[in-house]
C-alpha cells in the first residue's frame, strides 16, 4: 500500500477498498461494518433511542493524552452518555488531505477503535473523502452515534435544592491541546482527559434514579455548560471556586495566557445535577471508576437569580459567572 494518501484513495474504486480493507476493517471489524454496504442494518433496539453527530477538526491531530481519532470516539460516546443513554453504534467519516501519511491514519485508527472498544460502540458505517493539498490541514472527522435511553436526564431538569456534582478536575485537555502547539514557551507533563465516560455514567444511573441532568464539559466549559443548564431550567446555580479541582498546571498556564480554567475546555469531564439525598451515594460510586475518583460536590441549585451562575470566591465574595462570548482556544476538538 502507499506510503500516503492520494487523491484516488477518495475515489470509490480499488484503492478506496484497500484502504477500507487494510487500515479501518482490521481494528473495527465486526459483521455489521463487514457487510460494506451503503447502509447498515442495526437492531431491533428497544426503547427510545439518542442520536449524535459531531465534527472534529483539533489541532494539533496528535496530542498528549490522544489523538483525533480517540477524540472522535469519546465525544460521540459521551453526548450519548450524558443524554442517559447506552451507546451502541458510531458511524466515522474521514475528509483525508492529498498527502497525509498512512502510518498516520493507522495510527488514528487504532487509537479510535481502542476507544471503541474500551466505550462497548460498534462502528456501523463510515465513508472516505480525500481532497487536494490544502484542503483539510491533514484529517477532519465526523461522527454520529446512536444510544439506547436509559434514563429521563435533560438540561431542563434541574431543580432547587439539588446538588452540582463535577467529575474532576477541569481545563486538563484544553490546556494540553494549546501547549502541544508549542507557540507558546511552556513546558508541562499535562495530559488530555479525553475518555469515554458511558461507564462511570452507568454507575452512576444504577445507584440513583434522581440524577436530573448530566453534560460533558466540552467547549465553553464549565461555566458555559452550568449557565445553558441554568437558563434551560430557569433557575440559579451556586458554586464554591474552593471545591473546583484545577491542575497546578493548568492555574499556572491560565495565569500566564489570561485563561479562566472555568471556560477551557474538557474531554473526560462531566457535570450532574441531582437530588441532594443521593449525592454523596453517586459520588462513592463514581469514585469507583477510574475517570471518576476526582468526584466531589461544588454546589447547589437555588431559587435566586433565575439563568444565572454564581460563583462564591475563596475569599468569601461572589461574582457572575457568564457565557463565555469569545473563543479561548480555537481548535480543540
Amino acid at each position: 500500500m502507499d506510503e500516503s494518501i492520494r487523491l484516488a484513495h477518495g475515489g470509490g474504486g480499488k484503492l478506496t477498498e484497500e484502504l477500507v480493507k487494510k487500515v479501518i476493517l482490521p481494528y473495527f471489524d465486526n459483521p455489521i461494518l463487514r457487510e460494506l454496504d451503503d447502509s447498515a442494518v442495526i437492531g431491533p433496539i428497544k426503547d427510545k433511542l439518542a442520536f449524535t453527530t459531531d465534527s472534529y477538526v483539533i489541532k494539533p491531530i496528535f496530542f498528549p493524552g490522544g489523538d483525533i481519532g480517540k477524540l472522535a470516539v469519546c465525544g460521540t460516546v459521551n453526548d450519548l452518555a450524558v443524554k442517559g443513554a447506552v451507546p451502541l453504534y458510531i458511524s466515522m467519516g474521514l475528509i483525508i488531505e492529498e498527502g497525509f501519511l498512512v502510518k498516520d491514519l493507522v495510527r488514528i485508527i487504532k487509537s479510535a477503535s481502542i476507544a471503541a472498544k474500551e466505550s462497548n460502540v460498534k462502528l456501523a458505517c463510515g465513508d472516505i473523502k480525500v481532497v487536494e493539498r490544502g484542503g483539510a490541514d491533514g484529517i477532519f472527522i465526523n461522527t454520529s452515534g446512536i444510544g439506547r435511553i436509559i434514563a429521563d436526564v435533560s438540561s431542563r431538569k434541574a431543580k432547587p435544592g439539588d446538588a452540582v456534582i463535577l467529575s474532576g478536575s477541569i481545563g486538563d485537555h484544553g490546556i494540553a491541546v494549546l501547549l502541544a502547539r508549542k507557540e507558546f514557551k511552556l513546558r508541562s507533563s499535562l495530559k488530555s482527559d479525553c475518555a469515554p465516560l458511558n461507564g462511570l455514567v452507568a454507575r452512576m444511573l444504577a445507584v440513583s434514579k434522581n440524577i436530573h441532568t448530566m453534560r460533558d464539559l466540552t467547549r465553553g466549559g464549565l461555566g458555559t455548560i452550568l449557565n445553558e443548564i441554568a437558563q434551560a431550567s430557569g433557575v440559579s446555580i451556586e458554586i464554591n471556586e474552593e471545591k473546583i479541582p484545577v491542575k497546578e498546571d493548568v492555574k499556572a498556564a491560565c495565569e500566564i495566557l489570561g485563561l479562566d480554567p472555568l471556560y477551557v475546555a474538557n474531554e473526560g469531564k462531566l457535570v450532574a445535577i441531582a437530588s441532594i439525598r443521593d449525592a454523596d451515594r453517586i459520588i462513592r460510586s463514581m469514585k469507583k471508576n477510574g475517570y471518576g475518583k476526582g468526584s466531589s460536590i461544588i454546589g447547589r441549585v437555588t431559587t435566586g437569580m433565575r439563568g444565572k451562575v454564581i460563583l462564591r470566591t475563596g475569599t468569601g465574595g461572589k461574582r457572575f459567572v457568564d457565557v463565555f462570548s469569545g473563543e479561548q482556544l480555537p481548535r480543540i476538538c
